[in-house]
């Protein structure tokens, strides 16, 4: 199961998460264990696009209505595969609503994948959600444990850093990673013995996919240059002709600025040219050679 969810990971391939919700309907026999890498392959296969996203939650929240014990523990870390870094307002109330469920395992998956969606977002709502955890838990050491593993992650790099695989305008997926992820999500599996047990520090493999998500512009000599970027809704622009709007809604920053999950940057001014297509990260900028400026 974690092969193949490994092999197609990040592909959308239809036919790949039915093969896995097939697996997830199957009865348990006694000793079986591939019901929760299935579950995550789910969200694996399912994170390419924003329309299979969306289809792979409503698919978990069957799953988490008819599925068994094990299933039930793996599904909300699989929602916290689907939007990492991006804390969507359905799934934090999905989340919220299990981590107070009456099983311990649902309970403590739920809370990690709190905040995982919400890593280095620094999101308040989140961070609400699990200061009343805490003093929800105050007495069960495992779940404490989980909420402060949660709170860390929210605040993660003082807000400056994502976990998200994607990179480039969501265009390519990094395997490292990627990875680094889902070595957590199948720790996560088996909370008590692992996390809880001998192997936390298994919660750094976290670090293989962190990265920055501000967006820095410097000019030919590596100084840091300040510019007036536009930052707005990215929107898909696959295939129109001429030269379509790439951002709705947007609001005019100088840099360095803090791009969050669907945001894209554009330069508001002529007088600098990017050396690379996409805005995100280090940018070198040089100077337009045809530029005038009006005064």
């Amino acid at each position: 199961m974690t092969l193949l969810s490994c092999a197609y990971a990040g592909t959308g391939n239809v036919l790949k998460v039915q093969h896995f919700l097939g697996q997830c309907a199957q009865h348990l026999e006694k000793g079986e264990t591939f019901q929760g890498p299935a579950v995550l392959g789910i969200a694996m296969v399912a994170m390419a696009e924003e329309l299979g996203l969306e289809m792979a939650i409503r698919s978990l929240e069957h799953l988490l209505q008819y599925g068994e014990q094990n299933i039930r523990k793996a599904v909300p870390l699989a929602l916290g595969l689907l939007c990492i870094s991006n804390p969507k307002v359905n799934v934090m109330d999905t989340l919220s609503r299990l981590s107070h469920d009456s099983d311990t395992e649902v309970a403590m998956a739920a809370i990690v994948s709190l905040g995982l969606i919400g890593a280095g977002t620094n999101n308040a709502r989140i961070a609400g959600m699990l200061r009343n955890l805490s003093s929800y838990y105050y007495k069960e050491p495992s779940l404490l444990f989980c909420v402060r593993i949660a709170q860390g992650l929210v605040h993660l790099g003082k807000g400056l850093l994502t976990l998200s695989p994607y990179h480039s305008e969501r265009f390519l997926l990094s395997p490292t990673a990627l990875a680094g992820l889902v070595t957590l999500l199948h720790a996560c599996l088996d909370m008590k013995a692992v996390i809880l047990g001998k192997y936390h520090y298994i919660l750094y493999f976290l670090v293989l996919a962190m990265q920055p998500r501000m967006l820095m512009t410097v000019d030919e000599n590596l100084k840091a240059l300040p510019v007036p970027v536009r930052v707005g809704q990215a929107v898909d622009v696959v295939g129109q002709a001429g030269r379509p709007k790439t951002i709705t809604g947007f609001q005019t920053h100088t840099t360095p600025v803090l791009l969050s999950a669907g945001d894209r940057a554009e330069l508001a001014t002529e007088k600098y040219i990017p050396l690379s297509p996409i805005l995100e990260g280090f940018v070198i900028l040089k100077e337009n050679p045809e530029y005038r400026d009006d005064q």
